[in-house]
């Protein structure tokens, strides 16, 4: 038999499952996150009314929250998934060659 080479080991079964599995981890967490934003300002609006209608540089806070602070959320939830995702597949290709 002869020894695996880098090639061998990037291609294996197991490399590409454990990729695939922190791939799917961080998916996960972002969507997560994302999710907890979505379905969070409904939830508030039904259960602090009150404090939802407070008003902040002329907006109540709803609509702070949905129409100017919503989108940037988004934007730092897919900054932070590029990054980390970019790092994974870097410590992926730095232990194949080591």
């Amino acid at each position: 038999m002869s020894t695996p080479t880098p090639n061998d080991m990037v291609h294996s079964e197991s490399f590409l499952r454990s990729l695939m599995h922190r791939q799917l981890t961080l998916s996960i967490a972002c969507a997560a996150a994302f999710l907890i934003a979505l379905l969070g300002l409904p939830l508030l609006n039904y259960f602090a009314p009150a404090l939802m209608a407070t008003r902040v540089a002329g907006f109540t806070l709803t609509w702070l929250i949905l129409g100017v602070l919503f989108f940037p959320f988004v934007w730092v939830i897919s900054w932070i998934f590029i990054k980390r995702s970019i790092a994974l597949e870097n410590n992926e290709v730095n232990s194949v060659n080591r």
